[in-house]
């Protein structure tokens, strides 16, 4: 088994903003915000880059709004991710 850093299922937060690159349909914006640094969610899917197939990629729904509910699958790189809650400075 390949030496993923997280499994699916797995709490995660935004390490950093994640912003669209334009491939996100439903964000107006091409350098939209998809989340924050710090929001919540959960990893549903991983694998590998197709242009770099050294990358890992995670597939991730972040919670959207007050009630928790997930959005959309967003695809983040291992080092946009982290499992420790950001405390806002």
């Amino acid at each position: 088994m390949e030496d993923y850093k997280y499994d699916i299922g797995e709490l995660v937060y935004a390490a950093v903003d994640i912003l669209n690159d334009g491939g996100m349909p439903g964000i107006d914006d091409e350098e939209g915000l998809i989340a924050p640094a710090g929001m919540r969610g959960m990893i549903i899917q991983f694998g590998r880059a197709e242009a770099d197939e050294t990358q890992h990629v995670y597939l991730v729904q972040f919670e959207n709004g007050p009630e928790g509910v997930l959005g959309a699958p967003v695809g983040c790189l291992p080092e946009e991710l982290t499992q420790e809650k950001l405390v806002a400075a």
